[in-house]
């Protein structure tokens, strides 16, 4: 879909750690140092979906195919990044290429691992990054307002536009984020994010990166974390990133056991996978056959020859209708067969908005 998830923070709080573990790779110098990633790390990651497994019981398939996420791991921020400190514009730059924002936050003690401002305190840490977020959008708006301001002298057409960007200004200067500008319904707004990708408008995740005794009983860093975030809004998750590398190596079955032994129901890399997927405003439907049974990614809202074309372009365009089970109905009547003759197959046409979990033959016609 090219839609990217960026893992960020400051230096040694867990990013890289995280990112081997999601890739299965060591391609992340995970070093002991800032600045040991320069070059953003790029990933593809399958979105663990128990769903292909249970219509793959069904329909017997030569393979299994699962819908992907992109990670990229972007160097370690650090104060002043707005600036061009520890090469900091560069890495800002990169973040505007993902659509969702994950930031890893370290809430444990270990002396052995150095912080890069001296001490852990995780809100402090949310503050550094998020300020440096910030002046990045307050640079670009600024740099449009003079160039509106110019064209004023050519353009009177563009006054309108000009004054409204100088509230979304005023708004940003007095230290609020993008996000929580009153006024984004606006068509000068959407073009605009559009063109400049606001940092502080992006879908961030809070991943809170604590020791193992931390992760089912919370800490005073994380709990001091929790309620910032719900004060704006923000989602939280928490992860071990050793233990996840760790358990990266062993079998299904054996992360399933270990998992269950520190009361867990899934990894945490699991958790950051789903909701990333689901904050990038993704869904997927299926197609099930005796070749593959496969998922197939598209935008929530997307209509079915839209969806279609996914598959093929040629889909889209000679586009008949689209035969829809729904997941449950497919499980219930075991197959395609039986939940025809239960009735529950349905004739879909142009307009059918796709659902998450559909099972979808297009017949098409080119």
């Amino acid at each position: 879909m090219g839609l990217g998830i960026g893992i960020i923070g400051l230096p040694n709080v867990g990013k890289s750690t995280t990112f081997n573990a999601l890739t299965k790779t060591q391609n992340a110098d995970a070093a002991n140092y800032p600045f040991c990633t320069i070059e953003p790390n790029k990933a593809i990651v399958p979105l663990p979906d128990e769903r292909l497994l249970e219509l793959a019981k069904i329909v017997n398939p030569q393979k299994i195919q699962y819908s992907v996420v992109e990670f990229v791991d972007i160097a370690g921020l650090v104060k002043g990044a707005s600036k061009g400190e520890g090469l900091g514009n560069q890495f800002l730059a990169h973040i505007k290429e993902t659509e969702v924002i994950l930031h890893i936050i370290r809430c444990f003690d270990d002396e052995n691992i150095a912080h890069v401002e001296g001490n852990i305190n995780p809100l402090r840490d949310i503050e550094i990054i998020e300020t440096e977020l910030l002046l990045n959008d307050i640079q670009s708006i600024e740099n449009r307002c003079e160039k509106l301001k110019k064209n004023l002298k050519i353009n009177k057409e563009s006054l309108e536009e000009f004054e409204w960007i100088q509230h979304l200004l005023k708004h940003t200067q007095e230290g609020n984020p993008v996000f929580t500008f009153s006024d984004k319904e606006n068509s000068f707004f959407t073009k605009l994010n559009q063109e400049l990708r606001f940092l502080t408008c992006k879908e961030m995740i809070y991943v809170l990166n604590v020791d193992e005794e931390s992760l089912i009983e919370d800490n005073t860093y994380t709990l001091a974390i929790k309620e910032y975030a719900q004060k704006y809004g923000k989602e939280v998750l928490k992860i071990c990133s050793k233990i996840e590398q760790e358990i990266v190596e062993l079998d299904s079955e054996e992360r399933k056991e270990f998992l269950e032994s520190i009361g867990l129901n899934e990894s945490g890399l699991d958790s950051i996978i789903r909701l990333g997927f689901q904050k990038l405003g993704l869904i997927n439907y299926f197609t099930a056959g005796s070749k593959e049974v496969r998922a197939w990614t598209i935008k929530r809202g997307t209509k079915a020859p839209q969806a279609a074309s996914i598959i093929h372009k040629d889909f889209e365009r000679g586009f008949i209708r689209a035969e829809v089970i729904s997941y449950q109905d497919f499980l219930q009547f075991e197959g395609e067969a039986k939940a025809k003759e239960a009735g529950v197959l349905r004739i879909e046409g142009k307009d059918y908005i796709v659902q998450d979990g559909d099972v979808i033959h297009f017949r098409f016609n080119v």
